[in-house]
């Protein structure tokens, strides 16, 4: 690998960004190649392929010789609520491979007795989410049912693009958050981004079932998600 190849995906590490690299062994070539980088070219289509599989790949065609080397962020998922359901779901979470961390200025419900090991940061979302910005291989939950706490971080994770955006609440509060969001400006095809009623429909009714559900959600979309890539099927 070249030096140059090696410092650009070592900042795409630092900034959370999914890069391939592609080597051309025909062409005696390498380029590193960002999500959301415009990319043109024989490989196109088989760099779209390995963004959203994420797995590393040889070829051997029409398009040439080489490999795909895939280096994707490792996921999270940031939950706004320090709550019953956050209780379960932050265990599920890791056993699935990723990383968690609850975000609430409620310093009653927000402690380390009721989460162990997991990442609490007991400020509100505007500040929290500006140290430690949501990107697009962060999942948001949201589950407070408080706007004054929820509000903010949906909004920011539209704009984000994160994977996975789910609100807690009935259809009658979800619909209630999206005039309140709308109202601050977020545009309405955008809100279809988030996941409320929360979850898939299996029946959940405790916190542990209701838990399973989101994370089943996030997975389904994190698999299913769509690659950004610039000059190739992106508007």
């Amino acid at each position: 690998m070249r030096l140059d190849s090696l410092q650009r995906l070592n900042a795409a590490r630092r900034q959370r960004l999914a890069a391939v690299l592609v080597t051309d062994l025909e062409g005696h070539e390498e380029h590193v190649v960002l999500e959301g980088d415009p990319f043109e070219g024989p490989f196109a289509d088989l760099v779209e392929s390995a963004f959203s599989s994420g797995r590393s790949m040889a070829f051997d065609g029409a398009e040439g010789k080489g490999f795909l080397n895939v280096y994707l962020p490792p996921p999270r998922i940031a939950i706004i609520g320090a709550v019953h359901i956050s209780q379960c779901l932050t265990p599920m979470a890791r056993i699935a491979g990723f990383d968690a961390r609850i975000i609430d200025p409620r310093a009653a419900f927000a402690t380390t007795d009721r989460f162990p090991d997991v990442a609490l940061h007991i400020d509100w979302p505007a500040d929290a989410l500006v140290a430690d910005p949501l990107d697009r291989y962060t999942a948001l939950v949201v589950l407070t049912h408080d706007p004054k706490i929820d509000d903010f971080p949906l909004a920011e994770a539209v704009r984000a693009g994160c994977f996975y955006i789910g609100a807690l609440g009935s259809r009658k509060t979800h619909a209630a958050r999206i005039a309140r969001l709308t109202t601050d400006g977020v545009a309405p095809v955008s809100l279809a981004a988030i996941h409320a009623p929360i979850g898939l429909n299996i029946g959940a009714t405790n916190p542990a079932e209701i838990a399973v559900a989101i994370l089943a959600e996030i997975i389904q979309a994190m698999r299913l998600r769509s690659p950004v890539l610039k000059g190739h099927g992106a508007p």
